[in-house]
Order: structure tokens, then C-alpha cells, then sequence
């Protein structure tokens, strides 16, 4: 999103928190809640123009909201999608986007509540790995002739026990919705995003050997010092890794033994 998509965004994300955060609110319905909306919105071009209508008024769209959505979703539901349709959008595919974002916040929300988050984005990135080494469950996710509540089932029957219920949330959306995304860069999308909400950075760190806790938390550390950041680390043991570790944060690649140069180089400069 750009210019005024990125400004009500941005409000909406705080007025979000207001919603999310009150003890009577349940943040993982209120995100469930707001994925359907995602999925109407996409299905309906109409609506979305309509409700970013720049000629239209902020309380004429905001009726429309309730209008369609009064019935089917809770007040709570209503009034973020209210406050959504009333912003300024700079294209109409950026409603339902700023809303599929918010749905993503909500389970945050929900997961952070619960000091669950370290476990979503892990959980998130073991079901990325899962799939890449299963061509066959892969194309049973992606057949477009496959009907939704089949994937959503295989999703749940998949992660039953084993992960978290705002992750199946979140895999049972992207495979049941992806939004023109491919598995992967959907999963990659979620994981930055839940990153981005937490104010941290993550690092895809392919190792030859498995690290122990200690290991871990020495790279965590230097890698906060690096780029004044919290980070967490999605682990990956490869062994045909060369040198020992690469670590990709972002579009920037670097390795295990860069990271001491790295860390010398910012304590010379600091001093």
C-alpha cells in the first residue's frame, strides 16, 4: 500500500488494538470474523468500489457496512469494518487487503495474549517446511478443483495436537484463500506480518548442525545488537550448508562467520 492506503491503515491498526485488547473481546473470533469479510470483499468488485467510493461519504459507507454485515457479524466485527470503509483507499483492492491485516492482528492479538506468539511464528514456518518436502500435500492445498472445507479439514486433521488454535486460523485461511498467493508467500506474509506487529525482525538461519539453546540465544543477542532489533530465529538444519550457517534477514544474505566480523566492525565504530 501506498500514500493514503498506508495513513489508514496505519489508524486503523491503532483503533484495532483499542478493540482487540478489551478483556470481553475474543481476538481470534474477531479475526475469523474479519476473514470472512476479506473473502466477501474479494468476491464482490461492486462492494469493494462502493465502499471506497472517494465521491461517497465516510457515514454513507459506514451504513452500508452495517446494512450488509449488522446480521451475520458481531458488533465488534461491525464497527472495524465501519471505521475501514470510512477511510480514504488510493485503490478498492486495498479494503479488503487492510482488512485481511487486520484479521492477522487480531490473531496476534489473541496469541500474544495468551504468550503464545513465539509459537505461532514457529509453528507458521515448521508448516512452510512441511509442505515444501511434500509435493503431494502440497497439490492437495493448491488443486483449485478441491473444495474448501476439504483443505480446511486435511489443515486441521494436519495440525491437530501439534500446533496452536490462532495458527489454524491463520494455514486454514491461506489454503481455504489465498488471494492469488502461492502457499509459501502467503505463510511468509503472515510471519512478517506477525513480525512487523511485535516490532522485530525474523532470521531464516540454515545451519549444517542443529543449534543447541545456548547457540541460540548468543545469535539472538548479536543479531539484536546488529540491527537494533528483537529478532526470532526460524531454524533450519541443512547439511550441506557451507560454512557451517547462512542467516537471510530480509533480502540480505550473510554468514555464520560474517556475523563476528560484523560485530567487532559495529563495536569499532561505537567506540
Amino acid at each position: 500500500m501506498q500514500g493514503v492506503s498506508r495513513e489508514s491503515l496505519a489508524a486503523a491498526r491503532d483503533r484495532l488494538n483499542d478493540v482487540a485488547g478489551r478483556s470481553d473481546a475474543d481476538p481470534l473470533v474477531l479475526a475469523g470474523e474479519l476473514f470472512a469479510a476479506v473473502g466477501l470483499l474479494d468476491e464482490q468488485p461492486a462492494l469493494r468500489r462502493a465502499l471506497t467510493d472517494p465521491a461517497a461519504s465516510a457515514e454513507r459507507k459506514a451504513d452500508l457496512v452495517r446494512s450488509l454485515f449488522q446480521s451475520k457479524l458481531s458488533d465488534a466485527a461491525v464497527d472495524v469494518l465501519a471505521n475501514l470503509a470510512g477511510a480514504r483507499w488510493a485503490a478498492p483492492r486495498d479494503l479488503a487487503d487492510a482488512a485481511e491485516e487486520l484479521a492477522v492482528q487480531c490473531a496476534v492479538v489473541g496469541a500474544d495474549r495468551a504468550d503464545q506468539v513465539d509459537d505461532l511464528e514457529d509453528e507458521l514456518f515448521r508448516f512452510g517446511r512441511l509442505v515444501a518436502a511434500n509435493p503431494d500435500l502440497r497439490g492437495a492445498l493448491v488443486d483449485p478443483t478441491g473444495p474448501e472445507t476439504g483443505k480446511a479439514a486435511l489443515v486441521r486433521d494436519l495440525l491437530a495436537d501439534r500446533a496452536r488454535p490462532t495458527t489454524v486460523l491463520l494455514v486454514e485461511q491461506i489454503v481455504t484463500h489465498p488471494r492469488g498467493r502461492s502457499i509459501e508467500s502467503a505463510l511468509d506474509h503472515y510471519a512478517q506480518l506477525t513480525a512487523f506487529l511485535r516490532r522485530r525482525l525474523i532470521a531464516h538461519v540454515r545451519v549444517a548442525v542443529a543449534l543447541t539453546g545456548t547457540e541460540r540465544a548468543r545469535l539472538a543477542t548479536v543479531l539484536r545488537r546488529l540491527y537494533g532489533r528483537d529478532m526470532h530465529l526460524n531454524i533450519e538444519v541443512d547439511p550441506g550448508v557451507v560454512g557451517g550457517m547462512t542467516i537471510q534477514i530480509g533480502y540480505e544474505v550473510i554468514d555464520g562467520t560474517a556475523i563476528t566480523r560484523l560485530e567487532q566492525a559495529r563495536s569499532r565504530l561505537a567506540g
